[in-house]
């Protein structure tokens, strides 16, 4: 019954509107609110506490994603969609009343345990409700919300905020949730699993903390100092007692189904390549639209919107191209999108035009768009239903890991490249980034700094380059056949 739901399901197109209304609170969650930060930081102050808003919610949300995945699967996902969604419009109202920095980065934690489920959750109810063959398509209309909250997010945060209370910016998430569990309660059926299953405590708790001290060190690298290394021991030893106490699990948190499917590996490690690849675009790109090119915040958020354009437009061609051709042709001609895009930026100069960095993005996102909809659909067409919710969120949380170990890693590569060429230099890059400091400067040593800030981030481009290069190896992984 549970592997032919999709043929029983009526409003499945109200289903998939509810799934995308859901997704879409979620992914505009991120630009709206740090669009809204520097208004919400002068009227609640502590700046010192500023990466902890976007840090915490990351965290919370990459925790709990693999686990609302499994309970997915043993609970059914309605429920644990409605406990998601619950606990993130909860997070949403209490963030509007928060009064200092404190209770904010603690919302915002409540926030992130709740995003953990409606992410993985919305794809994994839509991969239930339509056959393989028609999952390709589908799946590149989820991912057009993406593309949608990036240009909608930032544009609807600053007018709220210049019109409003920087507090509506959450809880303009309430009837938008509202509305998509309500559709949902009343189209979704409500499949539960045959048989009576427990959630794995003991994986999940070492889980938690593998994936708690992994991140706490790769975020807040800079701020941890040397501290972070005990963070990163942390990790390792709570990595080895999840993996030992897993091989003894009568009913562990991933299924060994999971690691012995080579297309479900190959997806995630596709995935995690991806998030850090990403990183290599969105976190350096408007470093050098500012400090090297001199252009303004709105020309860089322009530029990187480029890329939000691209994804969604190549997520729903690359639907079309695997039932024409094959999974492994789909994702390795996105694969050299990818590679291409990124080599784009290492073409650019400290006079190269807004439309040369744009069509870098836009390339870029189009690599990204068709990659990860054909590795998230190879996936989901590869599990079987009672593994399939674990399976999309193992997906989800491998592109989180990606870019948090995408930012550290080409954070220390450029922190490298500034310390041998600027070594008496401190922190050049805001210098050249902040206008004050900048027109501070003396014409020669500015142009040597943005000279040498340049070349530092050509080396960060090229291990973009060197990580995207890894896609098309993943993509041969990819079976040679079409979904069916």
């Amino acid at each position: 019954m549970t592997e032919n739901i999709q043929h029983q399901v009526a409003h499945r197109r109200w289903i998939l509107f509810a799934a995308m209304l859901a997704m879409f609170m979620a992914a505009i969650e991120v630009t709206i609110v740090a669009t809204a930060m520097p208004t919400i930081i002068a009227e609640l102050g502590g700046f010192s506490q500023f990466g902890w808003v976007f840090s915490i919610y990351l965290l919370t949300q990459a925790v709990s994603v693999p686990i609302y995945g499994r309970l997915a699967d043993l609970w059914g996902r309605k429920r644990v969609f409605f406990i998601g969604t619950s606990l993130f419009l909860l997070g949403s109202i209490l963030c509007g009343f928060a009064t200092n920095m404190g209770w904010l980065i603690l919302f915002r934690a409540f926030q992130g345990l709740g995003a953990g489920a409606i992410m993985p959750l919305t794809s994994t109810i839509v991969a239930d409700i339509y056959a393989p063959k028609e999952r390709a398509g589908i799946q590149g209309w989820l991912s057009s919300v993406w593309g949608i909250a990036a240009i909608i997010g930032p544009l609807t945060g600053a007018w709220i905020v210049q019109h409003f209370s920087w507090a509506l910016i959450f809880w303009v998430n309430v009837p938008i949730g509202i509305i998509s569990m309500v559709m949902l309660a009343r189209w979704l059926p409500d499949i539960k699993p045959q048989h009576q299953h427990r959630l794995d405590l003991g994986g999940s708790f070492w889980l938690m903390i593998c994936i708690s001290s992994l991140l706490v060190a790769l975020l807040q690298a800079e701020a941890l100092g040397y501290w972070s290394l005990l963070f990163l021991a942390l990790a390792l030893i709570s990595g080895y007692a999840l993996v030992r106490h897993e091989k003894q699990a009568k009913e562990p948190l991933f299924p060994l189904a999971i690691w012995r499917s080579r297309v479900i590996v190959a997806g995630n490690a596709g995935n995690l390549v991806i998030g850090a690849a990403m990183m290599g675009i969105s976190a350096f790109l408007p470093t050098w639209i500012q400090g090297v090119n001199g252009g303004t915040p709105l020309q860089a958020g322009s530029a990187l919107a480029m890329m939000s354009i691209g994804w969604p437009l190549a997520s729903t061609l690359s639907g079309r191209l695997m039932l024409r051709t094959s999974y492994r042709f789909t994702a390795q001609l996105g694969a050299l999108l990818l590679i291409a895009g990124t080599a784009l930026l290492l073409t650019l100069q400290r006079d190269s035009s807004l439309i040369h960095a744009g069509c870098a993005a836009f390339v870029i996102g189009t690599g990204m768009g068709m990659t990860s909809t054909t590795f998230l659909v190879s996936v989901q067409n590869s599990a079987e239903f009672h593994i399939r919710g674990i399976c999309t969120a193992s997906i989800m949380f491998s592109r989180m890991l990606g870019s948090a170990l995408g930012t550290a890693l080409m954070g220390a590569v450029l922190n490298y490249n500034l310390m041998l060429r600027l070594p008496e230099q401190y922190d050049p890059v805001q210098q050249i980034m902040s206008e004050g400091e900048r027109q501070a400067l003396q014409h020669e040593t500015l142009q040597q700094m943005i000279t040498q800030v340049a070349a530092s981030l050509h080396w960060v481009f090229v291990a973009s380059l060197l990580i995207a290069a890894l896609s098309m190896v993943i993509a041969r992984a990819m079976p040679p056949r079409r979904p069916e």
